[in-house]
Parts: structure tokens; C-alpha cells; sequence
């Protein structure tokens, strides 16, 4: 869902780029029958869309605050992205003076790659593209200065937006303009690239084990005990009670690493003069306590079922 114009030559690299993101949820038929409405172009303004969307039984979900072109160095990125069932598959155009590449990636890995000395690239939907191209024949020239055509691919954006609502009317316009000639453009773009797939793969790493990490942080929380039998007074020494785990019982600590395993003894704290070996330990209203009388006792560790 997104519309992207880049200029590249040798006065330098203008990209313009539509902010639009589209969330879709529920049933596949009907999502196909409405994107295929959507990009044939049938459906002309969000109202339209929202209002099909509806009859069809399909939740949307329009922001028009994507940010779809990033300067990197002396390069400037534009990024079109597809979230599939496992993946996301990536179309990324890298410009700059005399020089671009445009890299087709899948999740973080590079399916394809392909490197250009000047061109008027447009990255969209056939139906948005269609209408950018008839803009474009309209309105641009070759001579024109980079600011100059950053504010005609803006109006054209703009324009486009007013016909599909595949294309947000927000609109971000970036230029660079280093010296480059079509070698040194190259070169710079490789090293650009290469650095930021190398982020990219570093960024899904840096997500998957966080996600990981979250799923644990559930399944653990999950597992707290906060009503039932936990375990018995093994000893006594002072204020300090070692207490046996049940067999259904384990201890973790604030990262979820076991501590103690059902059987073994974990140190408690008791301010309570009356309590003897065997006494059941018991966790009530979320509170850890002494069965026999209901006296409070104190540990820093985590009790967790199995």
C-alpha cells in the first residue's frame, strides 16, 4: 500500500514517498474480493472503501503515518513492504548522484539485486503506477531542477491519493545531491547496502529473541501460584525457615531461571514464634503464609507450578 517516486541522475537523487498503511483482518475470500476491487481501482476514496470493507465482514485499519523514504549517509532508501504468513517481503530502492540499486528482499535475505546509473522509478500498485506514469508524462521534465521535481512528484502523490485509496494523501519528498561520479556512486551504494541489510538482519534478531522472551514472560506468569499448598517446614534456624517444595511446586527468580526444583528447600522469613517442622506452607488471597494459623512469611524468589 504504498506509492514511491524517485528521480535519480546527475544532479542527484529526489524520492517522494505517501505515508499510507492498511491493516486488514477476517475472512480470506472476502479479502480477496476487496483488494481485487481496491487495485482494479473500482473503489475511489476511503469512504468507499471503508463502507465495501464493512459489507464484506473485513476490519481496516488506515494510518497515514508510515515513514517510507529515510536518508542512510549521502543515499536515500524508499522501502515497499508486504507482511505475508511468515515473512515480510521487502522492495527497497537505494538513490543516489549517478547511481542506484533496487533490492528484493524476503524476511532479511537478499532474493534479488540490481544496480542503475539514472531513472525515473516508481515502486506502487499497477493501478497507483498507472496513474503516476499519466501524471508523470503530463507534468515532468528532465530539466527541471531536483526541488522543482520533488514538489510536482508531491502534487502527484497528492493526486493519486485523491483516486485510490491505496495511496495516503500525506506525502514526505527527500533529496541528496553528493559528488559522485557513476563508479564512485556504486561503491558507495554497495557499502550503504551491505551496512544496512547488516542492521536489518541484526534488528529481526534483535525482534525474534524479544518475542521469545515475551511468550516466556507469559507462559511463566501463567504458572505463578497465588492460592494453594506449596510445601512444608523442613527446619528451623531463628527467623529463617527452609522450606520443602511439593511435587508440584518449583522456584524461579526475575529472569525465570530455576532455583529450586520440586523436593529441594528454599530459604523463607517468618516473624511468627510458633512454628514447628512439618507446618504447611500455603499461598492464600496471593499472600504466603502458614497454613496452621495464617502467620505471613517472607521470600524473594518466584513459586510456579510445573
Amino acid at each position: 500500500m504504498s506509492l514511491i517516486i524517485a528521480y535519480v541522475g546527475k544532479k542527484g537523487c529526489v524520492m517522494a514517498s505517501d505515508k499510507r498503511k492498511i491493516g486488514y483482518f477476517g475472512d480470506k475470500a472476502n479479502l480477496d474480493k476487496l483488494e481485487s476491487e481496491l487495485y482494479g481501482g473500482s473503489i475511489t476514496d476511503d469512504e468507499a472503501f471503508l463502507s465495501r470493507a464493512k459489507e464484506l465482514g473485513i476490519s481496516i485499519k488506515l494510518t497515514d503515518d508510515a515513514n517510507k523514504i529515510k536518508i542512510i549517509g549521502n543515499t536515500i532508501r524508499g522501502e515497499v513492504s508486504t507482511k505475508g504468513t511468515f515473512e515480510t517481503r521487502r522492495r527497497r530502492i537505494y538513490g543516489t548522484t549517478n547511481g542506484y540499486q533496487i533490492v528484493e528482499l524476503l524476511g532479511s535475505d537478499t532474493e534479488s539485486r540490481k544496480a542503475g546509473k539514472n531513472g525515473l522509478i516508481i515502486f506502487g500498485n499497477e493501478y497507483a503506477k498507472q496513474l503516476a506514469e499519466t501524471l508523470i508524462k503530463r507534468k515532468w521534465k528532465a530539466s527541471l531542477s531536483l526541488r522543482y521535481m520533488g514538489e510536482i512528484f508531491q502534487e502527484i502523490v497528492k493526486e493519486v491519493a485523491s483516486r485510490t485509496p491505496t495511496v495516503g494523501e500525506n506525502v514526505d519528498v527527500l533529496t541528496q545531491q553528493p559528488n559522485f561520479n557513476e563508479s564512485e556512486a556504486q561503491k558507495h551504494l554497495n557499502v550503504t547496502i551491505d551496512h544496512d541489510i547488516k542492521v536489518l538482519i541484526k534488528f529481526r534478531q534483535d525482534l525474534t529473541e524479544k518475542l521469545v522472551q515475551q511468550a516466556l514472560d507469559v507462559n511463566m506468569a501463567e504458572k505463578i501460584i497465588n492460592k494453594g499448598e506449596v510445601g512444608r517446614v523442613a527446619s528451623i534456624d531463628g527467623n529463617m525457615l527452609y522450606v520443602q517444595l511439593n511435587s508440584k511446586t518449583q522456584a524461579v527468580d526475575g529472569n525465570w531461571k530455576q532455583l529450586a526444583a520440586p523436593g529441594q528447600n528454599v530459604l523463607m522469613f517468618t516473624e511468627s514464634d510458633n512454628v514447628k517442622v512439618g507446618d504447611k506452607v500455603i499461598i492464600e488471597n496471593e499472600d504466603l503464609c502458614l497454613k496452621k494459623d495464617k502467620s505471613s512469611l517472607k521470600c524473594d524468589i518466584i513459586l510456579c507450578s510445573l
